[in-house]
């Protein structure tokens, strides 16, 4: 049998997440805020201006996505 085809396949990135998502050097993960994409106008001044910015990711959430992403971040 040949050396090669024993090889286990590359775990792929999960691109989606990819795009959304971030990690910090400290292994954290941060992520746009929700909500600031259109219909802007219907909030207010301090409601636009605490959603400026990135957030870091939950606690709960980060194990599955740094699967997601396979230690990747860009």
């Amino acid at each position: 049998m040949s050396e090669a085809t024993e090889v286990m396949p590359k775990q792929k990135t999960h691109k989606a997440t990819r795009k959304r998502f971030r990690l910090t050097a400290s292994g954290k993960v941060k992520h746009r805020q929700a909500g600031t994409s259109h219909l802007a106008f219907r909030k207010t001044q301090k409601q636009k201006r605490k959603l400026r910015g990135t957030d870091l990711l939950d606690h709960v959430e980060v194990r599955r996505i740094k699967a997601a992403l396979n230690k990747y971040s860009y």
